[in-house]
């Protein structure tokens, strides 16, 4: 039987949760996803733990956040006056917005905190400094 080496191309079912078992990402009721084994296309505590895999293999992955989305960097995190964002934006915590870099680039942040004179936005991936769980199990190897 074959097994998962560097290079192929994988299709997986997944479940991502944190690991006091919220789930954040799943594949469930979805096609599976589909991605070549070591090329950087997801993250790399999950890419790693590929080969060796056959169809029809099921197993569960702990991520340390560093082989995940990193840790979280505090100088992503910027305190903006309250007056400089329009009064039409919600500005509840854990709301998702875009800014926009001086070159154009577009960057998503979340709300964290909001007070009288300031909204403090995070451009860190939502999932920055979280270890990881992945349910995954190979259903091709192309």
């Amino acid at each position: 039987m074959a097994e998962v080496k560097s290079g192929d191309t994988v299709a997986i079912h997944y479940t991502g949760t944190l690991l006091d078992g919220t789930t954040f990402d799943s594949s469930e009721g979805r096609d599976p996803l589909e991605f070549q084994v070591g090329s950087g296309q997801i993250i790399p505590g999950l890419d790693t733990a590929l080969p060796g895999m056959a169809v029809g293999d099921k197993k569960v992955v702990k991520v340390a956040c560093q082989d995940a989305y990193g840790e979280a960097n505090p100088e992503m995190r910027q305190a903006v006056p309250r007056e400089g964002i329009p009064a039409e934006i919600p500005l509840e915590l854990g709301t998702q917005l875009q800014m926009q870099t001086p070159e154009g680039q577009a960057v998503p942040v979340t709300v964290v905190s909001v007070d009288d004179a300031t909204v403090t936005l995070d451009a860190n991936h939502p999932l920055a400094g979280k270890d990881l769980q992945f349910d995954i199990e190979l259903v091709k190897i192309a």
